[in-house]
C-alpha cells in the first residue's frame, strides 16, 4: 500500500485561508453509494481536483490532501473506490482492501467518476477545470480514465501511477496511454523499485503518440510515495511536485 494511516500530505506553498472539508456519499448512475470527501475553499476557484487515492481507497491522508487544495484556492473531491463491494466501512488500516481491488472496473469506477464530477459541478460552475490527481493506483485509474474524452478534464497529475499492472480490467496504462486525451504532469521516484525508469520512458514515447502535451518529472533518490511530510528526507522533492502541480493547474485553467 502507498500510505499508512500516519501519513500526511506535505503543506503546499501560498496557503491563502482555512477550507472546510465534510464527508460526502455519492450515488453512481447504476445506483451504487460510495464514500466522499469534499474540502471546498473561502473564495470561488476556476479550478478543482479531483483525487483518485492509493489501493487502500479514501483514507486520512486524501481527506488531508484536499482540504490542503482547498487551502491554496482549489476546492478538492476524494472519492473511494469501493461502494460496490465493500460499502461505505471505513479505510484505516484494518482494512482489507485486496480482495476488493481484485473486483474493481473500469467501467463501474466510471460510473462513480461521472457521478463526481456531476458532484464538483454542483458545487462550482459547468465551466470548472477539473483535474485528477491520483496517487499509485490511483495514478493508474488517473491515466486510464484519461483515454476518455467524454470526462472533459483538464489535465491529469498521476503521483507515481503504476504502469504495467492491469487495473480495471482494461489492460495496462502502457497499453492505453497513446488514447489520452488531455495534458499530463507525471511525478515519479528515481528509486521506486516497482516503476522502472524504463517503463517511464515508454510512458513518454506513447504519450507523444497520444499527441498530448505531457511533463514526466522523476526525482533522483526518491522511493514510491515520498510524498509524506514525514519523509523529511525528501521534503525538497515534495515542495517542487506541489509546485509543479500548482504550476500545471494554473497553466491549464482559463480564468
Amino acid at each position: 500500500m502507498c500510505y499508512d494511516d500516519q501519513a500526511q500530505p506535505p503543506v503546499p506553498p501560498g496557503s491563502r485561508g482555512p477550507a472546510h472539508g465534510e464527508d460526502l456519499v455519492l450515488t453512481a448512475q447504476d445506483g451504487t453509494r460510495f464514500a466522499a470527501y469534499s474540502a471546498t475553499a473561502a473564495q470561488p476557484a476556476a479550478a478543482y481536483a479531483l483525487i483518485y487515492p492509493d489501493i487502500r481507497g479514501l483514507h486520512n491522508f486524501y481527506k488531508q490532501l484536499a482540504l490542503r487544495f482547498a487551502e491554496v484556492g482549489i476546492p478538492a473531491l476524494a472519492i473511494d473506490y469501493f461502494g460496490r463491494t465493500a460499502g461505505l466501512t471505513s479505510r484505516d488500516d484494518t482494512f482489507e482492501y485486496w480482495p476488493h481491488v481484485q473486483q474493481l472496473s473500469l467501467d463501474s469506477f466510471t460510473l462513480d467518476v461521472q457521478a463526481a464530477i456531476d458532484c464538483i459541478h454542483s458545487k462550482s460552475t459547468p465551466a470548472v477545470a477539473i483535474f485528477v490527481v491520483g496517487f499509485c493506483m490511483g495514478g493508474s485509474f488517473t491515466l486510464l480514465t484519461g483515454t476518455n474524452p467524454a470526462l472533459g478534464f483538464a489535465g491529469l497529475i498521476p503521483f507515481y501511477s503504476g504502469l504495467t499492472r492491469d487495473f480495471g480490467g482494461r489492460g495496462t496504462v502502457l497499453e492505453n496511454a497513446a488514447q489520452v486525451q488531455y495534458p499530463v504532469l507525471g511525478l515519479f521516484g528515481g528509486a521506486d523499485e516497482g516503476i522502472p525508469a524504463s517503463a517511464i520512458a515508454t510512458l513518454d514515447e506513447q504519450l507523444d503518440l497520444a499527441g498530448v502535451e505531457h511533463r514526466l518529472e522523476i526525482y533522483p533518490g526518491a522511493p514510491h510515495s515520498f510524498f509524506d511530510r514525514r519523509a523529511e528526507q525528501y521534503a525538497e522533492a515534495s515542495a517542487d511536485a506541489w509546485q509543479q502541480a500548482l504550476s500545471f493547474i494554473a497553466a491549464h485553467t482559463i480564468r
